[in-house]
């Protein structure tokens, strides 16, 4: 759909794959894939965010979708 939103996710999938711990990259992953229309993947990065930080803003991300 749109090559730099598409950069930026394959970005953020290799960095989530080393860094599993960081809920802000799950979040701004989640928040990526639902700009590129993708809603199961960035439900799926949403809850890994709140699985790792219940606090996370993924957490009203979610209840949004």
């Amino acid at each position: 759909m749109n090559d730099n939103l598409d950069d930026i996710i394959l970005e953020l999938e290799r960095y989530t794959q080393e860094n599993k711990n960081d809920d802000t990259a799950f979040f701004r992953l989640g928040n990526a894939y639902r700009k590129n229309g993708d809603i199961p993947q960035a439900i799926r990065c949403y809850l890994s965010a709140v699985e790792i930080n219940p606090q996370s803003p993924a957490k009203e991300a979610h209840k949004m979708l």
